[in-house]
């Protein structure tokens, strides 16, 4: 798997005009990598996300997968939201073969396929369940489960545990950093928290305020296995203020002008 996003723009017409909302962004994922884009709120991290989905369509650039331009939605990209969107009339493995159903699988092929994912993500003994029964953390298990079901070739997720608490979220750091070793997937991140992105990534993009741009990427050169006793290391910290000071640093130089 190859994600090649070239020279990407994204303009917006406003009533004062046009806003531009991404300019000349540049980057890839490879096969079985897991890597975050991180950037304040405004950066356009969510507009890159679905211009990569095919949800919307670029101004000008290109990306590809697997050399392929996209040009809509497509099975070889799978989604996941900070919101669950699950269908909360459907049970859980009904939401998980949702997809493989759309594809028009067979029923008895989709069910044993959503039942392994399901079990993936731990989830087998609650899929007779309705989402209104789950917690917050599993109800993003199910979104997950449902997103890998279909096979994607790349895994789009984001701010998947933005709508979480502080524990629930980081038991589903842990939980995501577990599925990446289990199955190999390839995964696109987006965040706004660096401590995130540093423990989940072997790569991090860090993008500018508004117009975003790539203003830096950073490789990650931690252990693969991680836990949090990682979080205490000095190499970890080196990198959460390295990010954090970019993040910051158009700011405070508009800060000084003022």
């Amino acid at each position: 798997m190859h994600l090649k996003i070239s020279k990407l723009y994204k303009q917006f017409p406003t009533k004062q005009g046009l806003l531009l909302a991404l300019k000349d962004i540049n980057m890839h994922v490879e096969t079985g990598e897991l890597v975050c884009a991180v950037g304040a709120s405004g950066s356009g991290k969510s507009t890159l996300l679905r211009l990569i989905a095919g949800l919307d369509i670029p101004t000008g650039g290109e990306i590809t997968v697997d050399y392929e331009p996209v040009k809509g939605p497509g099975a070889d990209r799978g989604m996941v939201f900070q919101k669950y969107t699950l269908y909360p009339w459907m049970t859980v493995q009904r939401n998980v073969e949702f997809g493989l159903k759309l594809q028009g699988m067979p029923k008895k092929q989709r069910r044993e396929r959503a039942s392994y994912y399901l079990d993936v993500v731990g989830l087998t003994n609650f899929a007779k369940s309705l989402p209104k029964e789950l917690s917050g953390g599993m109800k993003q298990r199910v979104a997950i489960a449902r997103a890998l079901a279909c096979q994607p070739k790349i895994l789009l997720m984001d701010e998947p545990f933005g709508a979480l608490d502080v524990q629930t979220k980081e038991a589903m750091q842990l939980f995501l950093l577990d599925l990446w070793k289990r199955t190999r997937c390839t995964i696109l991140m987006i965040t706004h928290d660096v401590e995130e992105a540093v423990f989940l990534s072997q790569r991090v993009y860090v993008m500018t305020a508004r117009p975003g741009t790539i203003q830096r990427e950073i490789i990650v050169d931690l252990p693969e296995e991680r836990t949090y006793a990682v979080k205490r290391e000095s190499k970890f910290q080196t990198y959460k203020y390295e990010i954090t000071d970019l993040l910051r640093g158009k700011q405070d130089l508009k800060l000084m002008t003022v």
